[in-house]
C-alpha cells in the first residue's frame, strides 16, 4: 500500500527545528503492525492553497490510500490544515478527531482546542493528527481500527 506523511509547519519547513512528527508517524504505524510498501512524505509551511494543492496530488496522482497529516490543527491564525482539508475532502469523517479530542483531554484539558478531521477523496483516506509526536504515540494507535475499516471500504472490499 502507499501511503503519505504530510507534515505541515512554518518552522519545520525553514530549517529552525527537525520534523519528528513525520517520522513519529511511520514508526507508529509500525509498531501497530500496519504495512506502508512505499511513502510518500512531505514538509510544508502553513499555507493553504498548498496543502490544498498537495493533498489533491497525493490523492489523485500519486493514488495514496492513506494520507496522514500532522500540524497546523490548533486556533492560532496559521493553523488552516482542517481548512485546506475540507476543501479536498468529498465525504467529511468527523469521528476522527471526535475521539482524538476526548481521549486526549484526559490527559491534556487543551486537547479540546484540536480542530482535526478527516475524510475520504476517491479512494484516499486524509487524516489529521496533532503536531506532536507525543500525541501521535497515543492517538494514532487508537485510530487504527477504524483506519484499516476504512481503507477496507474505500478499496472496494
Amino acid at each position: 500500500m502507499k501511503a503519505a506523511r504530510v507534515t505541515l509547519s512554518d518552522r519545520a519547513s525553514a530549517g529552525v527545528y527537525e520534523d519528528r512528527s513525520g517520522p513519529e508517524i511511520a514508526r507508529v504505524l509500525g509498531e501497530c503492525g500496519f504495512a506502508v510498501d512505499e511513502w510518500m512524505t512531505a514538509l510544508i509551511p502553513d499555507e493553504q492553497p498548498q496543502i490544498e494543492s498537495l493533498l489533491r496530488k497525493l490523492c489523485d496522482e500519486d493514488r495514496c490510500a492513506l494520507v496522514l497529516t500532522t500540524g497546523g490543527t490548533g486556533p492560532s491564525r496559521r493553523d488552516v490544515t482542517p481548512e485546506a482539508t475540507r476543501a479536498v475532502l468529498e465525504r467529511e469523517l468527523p469521528g476522527f478527531g471526535e475521539i482524538l479530542r476526548v481521549s486526549s483531554f484526559a490527559k491534556v484539558p487543551t486537547a479540546i482546542l484540536s480542530r482535526a478531521t478527516a475524510g475520504t477523496r476517491g479512494r484516499s483516506l486524509i487524516v489529521n493528527l496533532p503536531g506532536n509526536p507525543k500525541a501521535i504515540g497515543e492517538c494514532l494507535p487508537l485510530l487504527m481500527p477504524a483506519i484499516r475499516e476504512a481503507l477496507r471500504h474505500l478499496a472496494g472490499d
